[in-house]
C-alpha cells in the first residue's frame, strides 16, 4: 500500500494537505438535520455534493438517508441557485410533504454569494411554503470548518430560528449532546431519563439512524425532536450542552436569544466526565441521584479495578474530532494508559492547551495537533509506535502497515456494524471501551505468544 512509503522525517508543510483527518461542513449539517423530526435536508449546490454526503452518512449507519439537492448546473453556477431552491421547494412540499427543510449551503452556492433567507422570503410570498410547514438553513462551505463545525452551524439555525420565550420558565432541561451516535443520544436521554428530568435534546438521531427493520420504508422515521419542542427550548430552565465545538454555539445563541442559562461539558465518556455530566443534571434540576445509577457507576470502578494491570502505560495514538479526543483522553489517562500522539482535522484554538494539560503529569512526551493530516499521525506513529490505535476506519491502513491493534471509534467507520447501536458515553458505555481496549490488546498477546507462552487464563 502507498502509506508504506510514508517517511520518518518530518517535514513542517503550511499549505498541502495528505489524507486529511475530517470531511466537509454539509455532511455534519445533515448529520445535525437528521435529528429533526419529519426533517429533509437539503444540500443547496449540485448534485455531486449531495451525493457524496448522502453516501457517506449511508455508509457510516447502514441506514437510508434521504436529502435532496438543488441540483446547480453551469447555469446556476454563474446567476445564482435562486430558481434551483424555489422550484426544490415547491417539489419537496408537494411530493415528499416533509415538516421541515433543512437547508445547507455548498462551497458553489457560498461562492456565488446566495441569499438563502431572501429566497425563503420570496418562497412565502410565493406560496411555495405551505400553512404549517417551516424552512430554516445554516452557511456550511466546504471551504472552511469540518463536519464538526457543519454540524455546529445546523444546531446553531436550530435555536436561531426556532427557539421562543413563552413568557417564563419550564422546569425542564435542553440537552445538545453534540456529534455523537445515535446510541449516544440514546444512553444520553436513558441517564436523564433515571434522574426524572424533563428534557429536550437537540438533533436527536436517535430511532432516526438506528430504527428498527419493520419490512416497511418510512421516509421520515419515528424518532427526533419536533419543531414544537425546538420551539420550546427557549422556555427551558437551563442548557447542557456536551462537546464545546459541537455544542457550544448552539447552547451560547440560546443563552443570548432566549436567557436560558448553559452549562458547557465535555463528552461524558469515561468516568470523571460522566461525574460531571450527572452531577451538573442533579443540580440544575434539583434531582437526586438514584440508586441505579450509583450502582453503574461502581460496576464500572469494579470492571477499571481488573483491568487497570493489563491498561498501565500502554502507549496510544488518538485520531478524531476534538470534542471525542479530549474526553477519551482524560478518560485513558485516568485508567493509566498513555495517550502520546493526538492528531485533529479540526482547528481549534482551545484543543492542544486541553490535551496537554490533560497530560501534564503523563510520565511521557506528547504530540498533539490541531487542524494535522493523517500523514502527520502516520510519521508519529512511525518515529514513536504504540500499543494502541484509536480513530476512524481511515486508520485501518496504518495499523496494518504498522502492525498495531486498533479500535474504531468517530467519523466514519464504513468497515464494521454496530456502532449506532450500542453505546461509548456514560457508565454503561464506558464498560463496553473498556472491554473492546482490552479484547484488542489481550487478542495481541495471544497472537504474539509462543506456544509454551499461550496461556488460558490470563
Amino acid at each position: 500500500m502507498l502509506l508504506r512509503h510514508t517517511p520518518k522525517e518530518i517535514v513542517e508543510r503550511k499549505s498541502l494537505t495528505v489524507n486529511p483527518a475530517k470531511t466537509c461542513q454539509p455532511i455534519g449539517a445533515m448529520y445535525a438535520s437528521l435529528g429533526i423530526h419529519g426533517c429533509l435536508p437539503h444540500s443547496h449546490g449540485s448534485q455531486g455534493c449531495y451525493a457524496y454526503h448522502r453516501s457517506t452518512l449511508t455508509r457510516h449507519y447502514k441506514e437510508p438517508v434521504m436529502a435532496a439537492t438543488s441540483s446547480f448546473t453551469e447555469g446556476a453556477s454563474v446567476f445564482g441557485g435562486q430558481a434551483n431552491l424555489l422550484q426544490a421547494m415547491d417539489n419537496i412540499f408537494t411530493i415528499y410533504n416533509p415538516d421541515v427543510i433543512a437547508v445547507h449551503t455548498t462551497c458553489l452556492s457560498e461562492t456565488i454569494g446566495d441569499d438563502v433567507p431572501q429566497i425563503f422570503g420570496k418562497a412565502k410570498t410565493d406560496g411555495k411554503i405551505p400553512e404549517g410547514k417551516y424552512v430554516f438553513h445554516a452557511s456550511t462551505p466546504s471551504y472552511v470548518g469540518t463536519h464538526v463545525t457543519g454540524f455546529a452551524n445546523m444546531t446553531k439555525a436550530m435555536v436561531d430560528y426556532f427557539a421562543k420565550q413563552n413568557g417564563h420558565k419550564e422546569n425542564r432541561i435542553n440537552i445538545i449532546p453534540g456529534w455523537v451516535e445515535p446510541s449516544d443520544m440514546k444512553e444520553i436521554k436513558r441517564i436523564t431519563g433515571e434522574l426524572g428530568i424533563d428534557f429536550i435534546m437537540f438533533p436527536d438521531t436517535d430511532n432516526v439512524l438506528n430504527s428498527p427493520q419493520t419490512g416497511k420504508f418510512e421516509m421520515y422515521p419515528k424518532g427526533g425532536v419536533t419543531i414544537d419542542e425546538l420551539i420550546s427550548t427557549g422556555s427551558s430552565s437551563g442548557t447542557v450542552a456536551l462537546g464545546g465545538l459541537a455544542s457550544g454555539p448552539a447552547a451560547k445563541a440560546l443563552d443570548s436569544k432566549c436567557k436560558v442559562p448553559c452549562k458547557i461539558l465535555d463528552l461524558p465518556i469515561g468516568i470523571k466526565a460522566t461525574d460531571r455530566f450527572v452531577d451538573t443534571l442533579r443540580k440544575m434540576a434539583g434531582v437526586n441521584v438514584p440508586e441505579s445509577i450509583n450502582i453503574e457507576r461502581g460496576q464500572l470502578v469494579d470492571i477499571v479495578t481488573d483491568m487497570q494491570a493489563y491498561f498501565y502505560h500502554k502507549k496510544v495514538a488518538l485520531v478524531g474530532d476534538p470534542d471525542q479526543l479530549v474526553a477519551l483522553t482524560e478518560f485513558l489517562v485516568s485508567i493509566d494508559m498513555m495517550p502520546i500522539h493526538i492528531l485533529t482535522g479540526t482547528k481549534d484554538k482551545k484543543f492542544e492547551k486541553k490535551i496537554l494539560s490533560l497530560t501534564e503529569e503523563m510520565p511521557h512526551d506528547v504530540n498533539v495537533k490541531s487542524g494535522g493530516d493523517m500523514y502527520l499521525f502516520h510519521q508519529w506513529v512511525k518515529n514513536e509506535p504504540v500499543d494502541l490505535l484509536i480513530g476512524n476506519s481511515y486508520v485501518k491502513y496504518i495499523a496494518r502497515d504498522e502492525d498495531i491493534p486498533f479500535i474504531r471509534y468517530g467519523f466514519p467507520i464504513l468497515d464494521r456494524i454496530g456502532h449506532s447501536y450500542f453505546p461509548m458515553v456514560c457508565y454503561r458505555g464506558a464498560m463496553r471501551f473498556l472491554e473492546k481496549i482490552l479484547d484488542a490488546l489481550m487478542n495481541r498477546i495471544d497472537r504474539d505468544s509462543s506456544e509454551i507462552e499461550f496461556d488460558l487464563v490470563m
